[in-house]
Parts: C-alpha cells; structure tokens; sequence
C-alpha cells in the first residue's frame, strides 16, 4: 500500500510568504519548503485518529447554562431617585465623584 505524500506547491509557498510578511529573499526557499511539508505531514498524521467523539462529555455540565428569564420588571421612577439621592440631585443629573484627573 504506497501512500502519497502531501507536498506544497510553489503557488501556495508563494501565498504563505505574502501572509507571513516574509520574502523570497530573506530566506532558503528549498529549506522552507522542506519544513512547510513536514507540517502538512503532521496533519496528515493527526487525520488518522478517531475525532468522532463529543469533546464536551468529558466535562460535567453546569449550571451556568440555565440562563434567566426574558421577564419586563418594573424599574425605578425619577422621583423615587431623586429621594434617595437628595442632596446628590442638580439639574436633572445625579452628582457623582470625580474620576478623571490627577488621581487616575
């Protein structure tokens, strides 16, 4: 049984030099191409073992999935603020510290 070999062609060595920022210039291109095949071997190897299997049964499930309900609650009334914040009140804005400056 011969297999064959997966190799880059130079079109594509081309292509992956653009992507990487590298030129043809700047380095051994018999070498490179040497090293992009090993690679596409790897991968070749990494084919033969059985990926069928969910990668997530091997963790318990929680429950962070469970997400809250889509409920419309009622929120607060400007006037129901402005009493907890009396004296924070200017203007129809709430007066906050100040964040930006020197100490930040």
């Amino acid at each position: 049984m011969s297999e064959k070999k997966l190799t880059v062609d130079e079109k594509t060595l081309e292509n992956l030099l653009y992507l990487s920022r590298l030129s043809p210039e700047s380095t051994d291109m018999a070498t490179l191409k040497k090293q992009v095949d090993d690679i596409v071997g790897y991968f070749d190897i990494l084919s033969k073992y059985d990926d069928s299997e969910n990668p997530y049964d091997a963790y318990p499930t929680t429950q962070a999935q469970a997400l809250r309900e889509d409920e419309i609650v009622q929120g607060l009334e400007m006037h129901d603020t402005k009493k907890i914040n009396e004296g924070n009140f200017l203007d129809g804005y709430f007066q906050v510290p100040k964040v930006l400056g020197e100490g930040a």
